[in-house]
């Protein structure tokens, strides 16, 4: 397998170092490529770990700061809504768990620095979802959704209510009750998720997942992901969150039977294998070799040649800079696969023709 990292910015991201020696059209492309991917403030936060800031350009710095700025009013936008939320939440006495890059900002690991974050994902039971809506509601959430066909599309085949919106702030709240679609091939238990999840200190109901049930989350997310506008940005989630939690010492151990009582062996063995190949994260060899041996986990040989070269360009920043001339058919190719294993066939079919035709409306 050969890894897309030729670019300049996946080259600064496994090793910050290489900064001391950008020529100027290096800082130009890592610059473009840094925003096309979202990841601008996460370069600034390397720059300041590894204490490069006074060898960066000062046009550059400009963009770096700015990025920083951004980020920081978002993290404090974010904790003002998640108070929000936890009032509106508590009194229904269930756990209520953040998701994605809420949780890494509520819960201050290392994947928030320099995280960009916009709506907030929840995951709580799926037997007080109406009672949830309800309480958000009344805390001035309302549904997103407006047609009736999409209202029954989200409440009848997702692992979410339609998308709320707040009737003030404008902010967005995704309510899900399992990580993964109902219709979707594999059902990853939110019992489980749930009963493993820990409390977030100043809250009284929000909660994160467990550190092995972050990481599974993040690899599904990503590699059942349809759009990869942001799949590098994804990529660097894991990759964080593999490097904070794999000091644990019940971390690595645990991992391979975590994803095989949660059905999520397959988008695991794709999430290491190419955090690996494109960021140089380190796996221990007897993980891999466990996982390669789990159920469901390895797919067939030349399967796996073709994910290599769809995965492989997705995973690269959305701009001409790392595109080559079959890019666009291989995101085009994963964004059918994202929903072929969200519903089958039939229902995809129905679907897709709903949401390309003209139709009547409330149909």
């Amino acid at each position: 397998m050969h890894a897309n990292v030729g670019n300049i910015l996946v080259q600064v991201i496994r090793e910050p170092e290489r900064m001391r020696t950008l020529v100027p059209k290096d800082w130009d492309d890592l610059v473009r490529l840094g925003r096309a991917a979202d990841l601008l403030a996460r370069l600034a936060y390397l720059v300041q770990r590894h204490d490069l800031w006074a060898l960066i350009p000062a046009e550059v710095q400009r963009h770096l700061v700015s990025a920083q700025a951004l980020v920081a009013r978002q993290h404090r936008e974010l904790g003002y809504e998640l108070q929000e939320i936890d009032l509106a939440l508590k009194g229904l006495g269930v756990p209520v768990v953040l998701l994605k890059g809420a949780a890494y900002v509520a819960a201050e690991q290392a994947a928030a620095q320099g995280r960009m974050v916009s709506d907030v994902d929840v995951l709580v039971p799926s037997g007080c979802l109406a009672q949830a809506e309800a309480a958000l509601m009344l805390g001035g959430w309302t549904s997103r959704a407006k047609s009736d066909y999409d209202q029954r599309y989200y409440r009848t085949w997702m692992h979410e209510l339609p998308p709320m919106v707040h009737i003030q702030r404008g902010t967005v709240l995704d309510v899900h009750h399992a990580i993964m679609p109902l219709s979707a091939r594999v059902h990853p238990s939110s019992a489980l998720l749930l009963a493993a999840a820990r409390p977030v200190p100043g809250f009284a109901c929000l909660q994160v997942l467990a550190p092995i049930d972050q990481v599974l989350h993040s690899a599904t997310h990503l590699m059942h992901e349809g759009e990869f506008e942001q799949g590098l940005r994804g990529l660097v989630d894991l990759d964080a969150l593999l490097q904070e939690h794999g000091t644990d010492p019940g971390f690595w151990p645990g991992l391979v039977a975590r994803a095989v009582a949660l059905e999520l062996t397959r988008p695991l063995f794709y999430g290491l294998r190419y955090v690996q190949a494109i960021l140089g994260t380190n796996v221990p060899a007897v993980v891999q070799a466990e996982l390669v041996g789990a159920p469901g986990a390895s797919p067939s040989r030349w399967v796996l040649r073709m994910m290599d070269g769809l995965f492989l360009r997705a995973l690269s920043p959305a701009h001409e800079l790392t595109s080559d001339r079959w890019t666009p058919l291989a995101r085009g190719m994963l964004y059918l696969r994202g929903h072929w294993l969200r519903m089958p066939p039939g229902r995809l079919t129905l679907h897709l023709l709903r949401k390309l035709l003209p139709a009547r409306q409330g149909v």
